[in-house]
């Protein structure tokens, strides 16, 4: 007997960690960033809150507390701009991921299809229903988890888009209502 099916399995196994390390890392990396900007964010907020409670207190009269809705659209456009980072964040960690995955899946697939092939021609006599109907399973599973990839891929493209036609949408809103002040 043969030890060829179980070093392929090492082989397999190690390559799969591999790539979930590497897939890990593409994570945390996307992770990482937005930790960098929820902070540089949170930063910005506060020196906003302060100027803003600063420009409060040094009011004398009313009409100069008016002046303090001035804030109102550089805070809208920064929250805006805030949304279409983590958008663009989120969208290449998951470009990133889905690229790696459908790879890695393609090759996955391509090595169980031959495996399952090879230990086909060895299937005892009379099984060929069996192993007809076998395949025609394997064939099936691959087309819906194509379509399904497909499908993902399409509403994260749908998502993005609409999450940036609300972010405009936001700004725009934003902007028609602090000229009508």
């Amino acid at each position: 007997m043969t030890t060829q099916p179980a070093e392929q399995f090492l082989s397999s196994a190690k390559a799969a960690v591999t790539e979930l390390n590497t897939m890990a890392t593409t994570t945390m990396a996307g992770f990482e960033k937005l930790v960098e900007l929820n902070m540089a964010t949170a930063k910005s907020a506060l020196a906003d809150a302060a100027e803003q409670m600063q420009a409060g207190f040094a009011a004398k009269a009313p009409q100069d507390m008016a002046s303090m809705a001035a804030f109102a659209q550089p805070m809208a456009d920064k929250a805006a701009a805030y949304g279409r980072a983590v958008a663009g964040i989120v969208t290449e960690t998951g470009t990133a991921l889905s690229k790696a995955a459908e790879g890695k899946f393609a090759d996955v697939q391509a090595q169980a299809v031959a495996n399952i092939e090879a230990a086909m021609k060895h299937a005892p006599a009379g099984s060929e229903t069996a192993v007809a109907a076998f395949k025609n399973a394997l064939a099936t599973s691959q087309t819906a988890v194509a379509t399904a990839q497909a499908q993902a891929k399409q509403a994260v493209e749908t998502a993005g888009k609409s999450f940036a036609a609300a972010t405009d949408m936001a700004v725009k809103a934003s902007k028609s209502a602090s000229k009508a002040k």
